[in-house]
């Protein structure tokens, strides 16, 4: 490795079977797709790990096109607050969901959008919430995007500051006569250290006080108000703050958010969670151990924290341990049907915004403060599970939205095959990118009604006319729920 993390051009890396690439795709993409096997395949695992975690080598004209339609998205807080809420109303909400999905389906930055979910998990600020109506858009660019590969320190400091965050969590109206807990609460239980580490209900207070001046001004800006701190001496978990002016209360405020940012036990939080992600539902505690000193040894960067966990030989080990979440299929399914975004407008991400919005998982939307869980046992269910399968039906048979731009069934496998059983067959390797099971082989041969050794042709009526329900029984499956 050279320094600052990066891997030397001519580092061996063992990891270049079949098998590898599909996993690794699995875990850092939405999804995999043919394009982006292909793309693996030709530069190796270790460099297509390299350009994802530069995200800025990676060309991704046609989806910040796509951005550009979104009326609302690029526009600050102030400008919005002070235009009143009746001409944004929720607009610039729904518009950073919207803009969220179509980046996760169709942005070649791919690592970046599954990281930049999990620290959207991490500084949590449901979207839509009716409090944040103005800046929510603002705190997606400024905050989760434009720290995400950077420093943790610097993101929870931007987040603590900003009009979503203070408003979110009420520090808004925290003064020294009156101190809100709320974010002083969360900043601990969620954003850094975490329950687990073992501060008290005083080290809240105390947090609360010390956060105390950092609000809103009359015209939309985030400011630290001198007058309603609180300049008390105190100790937070061990950070001591002596008496001080008010004046001087920000650069405590400052001082106080880098430490948490940095503390061991954050160190360990967030690596545990960023390995929930990539790894599994109980991560082996010597790896979160190794991402954490990394984490500690570099100030809490996060790019050298994702090369310590994609270098192990935990991720590597880890295939078939995690399952989709109802976003994650939503999005894998649209990739690997190769569906394209709308050419114009924006009605088609509108309704598949709404589409998964129903499923109770689109981007931001969880209702409490902690953020999406990220493991199986909060998402593995009879209803979700028929919710994915109406899903599949409407992409692979092109019937909902009509504005996105769907592949034909009989288009997606070329050659066709000439045998049922090579049909099925290649079936799966092209929509999940392994071979299915031989249960689930044999339950899409009795669904045709077909034997494996039977001939088959593109020109054939039910090929013609069936097709489709194939492809989505194919993504029924268990191996298509494979993360």
């Amino acid at each position: 490795m050279t320094r600052g993390g990066r891997r030397a051009a001519t580092a061996p890396y063992a990891h270049e079977t079949a098998a590898d690439r599909l996993h690794l795709l699995r875990r850092a993409t939405w999804g995999p797709t043919p394009a982006a096997l292909a793309e693996v395949a030709q530069l190796g695992t270790a460099a297509w790990l390299d350009r994802q975690l530069d995200p800025a080598r990676v060309e991704d004209g046609a989806v910040d096109a796509f951005a550009g339609r979104m009326a609302f998205y690029g526009r600050t807080p102030q400008d919005l607050w002070g235009g009143g809420y009746e001409p944004t109303g929720w607009n610039a909400m729904l518009e950073t969901g919207r803009l969220t999905l179509a980046r996760q389906i169709w942005s070649n930055r791919q690592l970046f959008e599954v990281v930049v979910d999990v620290f959207n998990n991490v500084l949590h600020v449901t979207n839509p919430s009716s409090e944040v109506w103005w800046s929510r858009q603002d705190y997606d660019r400024t905050v989760i995007r434009r720290h995400a590969f950077g420093s943790f320190a610097d993101m929870l400091v931007a987040s603590a500051r900003h009009q979503a965050m203070l408003t979110y969590l009420d520090n808004t109206s925290s003064t020294a006569a009156h101190p809100n807990e709320n974010y002083g609460r969360e900043l601990l239980e969620l954003h850094t250290v975490g329950v687990e580490a073992g501060y008290s209900e005083e080290d809240v207070k105390n947090s609360a006080r010390l956060l105390t001046g950092l609000t809103i001004a009359r015209d939309g800006a985030s400011v630290f108000d001198a007058g309603r701190h609180d300049g008390g001496g105190r100790s937070v978990f061990g950070f001591v703050v002596p008496p001080h002016r008010p004046a001087e209360g920000n650069g405590w405020i400052d001082a106080y958010l880098r430490w948490l940012a940095v503390h061991p036990a954050t160190a360990r939080r967030i690596s545990h969670k960023l390995a929930t992600r990539f790894v599994s539902d109980a991560p082996p505690a010597a790896l979160v151990d190794r991402m954490a000193r990394t984490w500690t040894s570099t100030g809490g960067q996060v790019v050298p924290v994702l090369r310590t966990l994609f270098d192990s030989g935990e991720f590597w080990a880890s295939a078939g341990q995690k399952v989709r979440t109802p976003q994650e299929d939503y999005v894998a399914t649209l990739r690997t049907l190769g569906t394209g975004m709308e050419p114009s407008g924006t009605a088609g991400i509108t309704k598949l915004f709404w589409h998964v919005l129903d499923q109770g998982h689109a981007p931001m939307a969880w209702g409490a403060p902690n953020g999406y869980p990220d493991v199986a046992t909060a998402w593995v269910s009879p209803s979700g599970t028929l919710s994915r399968w109406n899903r599949h039906m409407d992409f692979a048979a092109g019937w909902y939205p009509t504005e996105l731009r769907f592949a034909r069934p009989t288009d997606l496998l070329s050659p066709f095959p000439g045998t049922w059983g090579a049909l099925v067959d290649a079936l799966g390797v092209r929509l999940t990118g392994s071979p299915l099971t031989a249960d689930e082989k044999a339950a899409l041969l009795m669904y045709a009604g077909r034997q494996a050794g039977a001939p088959c042709s593109v020109n054939d009526r039910w090929i013609q006319n069936n097709l489709r329900y194939l492809v989505a029984l194919t993504l029924d499956g268990p191996t298509f729920t494979i993360r």
